[in-house]
């Protein structure tokens, strides 16, 4: 067991840099939205949808998947995104996170009656809503609470992933599935580049998502060019099916300044590259440049338990090399209502199953602030930072878990 209470882990300032908007609704407002919207699912009690949908373990990554045809049929306009969006920084701050950083597809809501424009100013709309709230009652040298979103585009997806994607692939009928999927990371890049300059829409960042399983980050190559060139902040989904190569094709082609997940950074069984032939000496040297460039990886526990059947104990989770190894982690909810977890429940499931010290702890939590891809000009991010090092620092004294 480790030594710190509940109280203290839920106080400190924490950030959650790796949250799927569309995994993370309340259960009582996909059933209200599902009712009003005439939407069927598997049961409209909450009980009913945990056993049949939203389980505490899964069979395999598919069955994870099926909760989010429920969930993004939901919102598919502004009124229930911007909800939604409220939700869950109301939610987050409620356990203590003090910074969010919301990812989502806006092309998995976009139709003829929502344009882009519209999707992101709905989910932005909602956060400013949450944060103006919960900062009015915020006293003294309480840190704020703070947000940025971040634009997923997908590895794959196909013409009955949305309406919007219907119309894309009808009218791109000619190309091939590999060339319309990188025309619409294409054009989703130009969109968010063009709206994060109009500082109207609070986006901090571009990510890739989806299984890597037969889909390569370089297809996405030219969008994360774009981006990189307009000096957007970039992640990367990588090492959940494919090991240290996917990993390093995501900082060498798509420049990642962090990674999502990262399970598999460590395995030399999936690494399937005949060129590589010294495959001890690979994962070391990536290990090595990850941790000297602080390319933070965004770990999320209960998820990778239920996505990735092959790891059958929480200790065999790769976390305990990744801090042995000096790397930047931190820790991360992945989706709140799939996973059935909060950014608290990640890490008391760290502390209890890890030997993780107290300055390995808060090296974790200040991680998460300092690598977050905060909207501000550099100086007012330190200014940030430095306000949840104090608060984290007056916790501990407070629950006597350093002298005054």
């Amino acid at each position: 067991m480790h030594k710190y209470s509940n109280e203290f882990l839920k106080a400190i300032p924490k950030t959650d840099l790796h949250v799927h908007l569309d995994g993370s609704l309340r259960l009582n407002t996909l059933i209200e939205l599902a009712k009003a919207k005439s939407i069927p699912l598997p049961a409209y009690t909450e009980d009913g949808l945990r056993e049949k949908v939203f389980r505490k373990s899964y069979k395999s990554l598919d069955e994870y998947l099926e909760g989010f045809t429920y969930t993004c049929s939901v919102m598919q306009d502004a009124e229930s995104l911007e909800r939604i969006a409220y939700e869950l920084a109301i939610d987050s701050f409620s356990e203590g996170v003090r910074y969010i950083e919301v990812r989502f597809a806006p092309q998995l809501h976009m139709s003829r009656e929502m344009s882009f424009e519209d999707v992101m100013h709905s989910v932005d709309i909602g956060l400013k809503k949450a944060r103006t709230e919960i900062n009015n009652k915020i006293m003294g040298h309480e840190p704020l609470f703070e947000f940025g979103i971040i634009v997923c585009a997908m590895r794959f997806c196909n013409m009955h992933f949305s309406k919007f994607y219907n119309d894309f692939f009808q009218i791109h009928k000619y190309s091939s599935e590999k060339e319309i999927i990188r025309q619409l990371s294409n054009e989703l890049a130009i969109a968010a580049v063009q709206l994060k300059n109009n500082s109207i829409v609070q986006i901090v960042g571009f990510d890739l998502a989806g299984s890597e399983d037969g889909f390569p980050a370089d297809n996405h190559r030219s969008s994360y060019d774009y981006v990189h060139e307009n000096f957007m902040m970039k992640t990367v989904h990588a090492g959940e099916a494919y090991g240290a190569e996917s990993i390093f094709q995501a900082i060498t082609k798509l420049h990642a300044d962090r990674i999502g997940h990262g399970l598999f950074l460590f395995e030399k069984d999936k690494i399937f590259s005949p060129d590589i032939k010294d495959k001890d000496k690979y994962i070391s040297d990536l290990s090595n440049y990850i941790a000297e460039k602080r390319i933070t990886l965004e770990v999320c526990l209960t998820s990778n338990l239920q996505t990735v059947p092959e790891i059958k104990s929480i200790k065999e989770h790769p976390i305990g090399k990744m801090l042995e190894n000096k790397i930047s982690v931190s820790l991360c909810t992945d989706n709140r209502l799939v996973s059935n977890t909060t950014v608290t429940d990640e890490i008391i499931l760290a502390l209890e199953n890890f030997d993780i010290s107290p300055d390995q702890l808060k090296d974790m939590i200040v991680y998460g602030f300092k690598r977050s891809f905060f909207y501000k000009p550099y100086h007012s991010k330190r200014e940030y930072v430095r306000s949840m090092i104090d608060y984290y620092e007056m916790l501990e004294k407070k629950y006597l878990l350093k002298k005054s």
